[in-house]
């Protein structure tokens, strides 16, 4: 089967939840209009403050690493820091850096993830039913527990069994979406939620609002919707049902 067409498997309700953040439970200005310009101003100084940190040696490795370069001064990481986040790159070594800028911000009180207000009791409504929850993001694992831990509904963390983001691989891939698959079914947790011991990638459902994000976890099995929010781009001509709140979507 060619990975260019989606496939559609029979709809069930579904045992696992993954959810796209940005435009899926959060308004896509928050992270256009205010976590990108943040980590962007406070960019140069906290590589200066903290160069020699663990964490951030191991995130210019990894910058290094992405840029197929041996090393870069300060100065020159700085510059093409700046480079890729001009160009909205999903480089796995800047989303690392700005999850850290990000957790300082959270963690003085200067930020606070707004969700759609349909998210927090739909997150609640589908744990109490048993249903696992997961998230999908470009931003790093870091950020995303960050981001969920500092809501404006407060820390909705305890509601989530796991993270990926793209050391899995690129979400417009299929292949991430089977490795995520694999993993969720090989959880030692998910033998505790109802009389299966492993979750198949058919009774997975993804959310998201990008119509090649969804196509490419369709042909690796996944349920898909489409999730349609204020300020989202428009999107092409899809075969995924879309949704524009959570209220009515598995409720039972």
């Amino acid at each position: 089967m060619s990975d260019s067409r989606p496939i559609s498997p029979a709809p069930i309700k579904p045992r696992c939840i993954l959810l796209d953040i940005e435009g899926t439970i959060a308004p896509v200005s928050f992270v256009h209009e205010v976590l990108f310009p943040f980590a962007r101003a406070r960019l140069s100084s906290h590589l200066a403050a903290h160069w020699d940190e663990p964490a951030v040696r191991e995130v210019r490795t990894q910058i290094e690493r992405d840029a197929n370069a041996s090393t870069l001064a300060q100065s020159a990481m700085v510059d093409h820091l700046l480079g890729l986040m001009d160009r909205d790159a999903k480089a796995t070594g800047l989303k690392a850096l700005q999850g850290l800028i990000w957790e300082g911000g959270y963690r003085d009180g200067s930020l606070r993830s707004p969700l759609f207000p349909d998210v927090p009791p739909a997150l609640r409504r589908w744990h109490a039913a048993g249903i696992n929850l997961r998230i999908y993001s470009s931003g790093s694992i870091a950020a995303q527990k960050l981001f969920l831990s500092h809501t404006e509904h407060g820390d909705l963390t305890p509601l989530l069994s796991g993270y990926y983001d793209t050391t899995t691989g690129p979400k417009r891939e299929a292949e991430s979406y089977r490795r995520i698959a694999t993993a969720i079914a090989r959880d030692p947790n998910i033998s505790a939620i109802g009389r299966q011991t492993e979750i198949p990638a058919g009774s997975i459902l993804f959310i998201s609002d990008i119509v090649e994000e969804l196509n490419a976890a369709a042909i690796a099995g996944l349920q898909t919707r489409l999730a349609l929010r204020p300020g989202n781009a428009p999107v092409a001509p899809h075969a995924h049902t879309a949704i524009p709140t959570f209220d009515s979507l598995f409720s039972a």
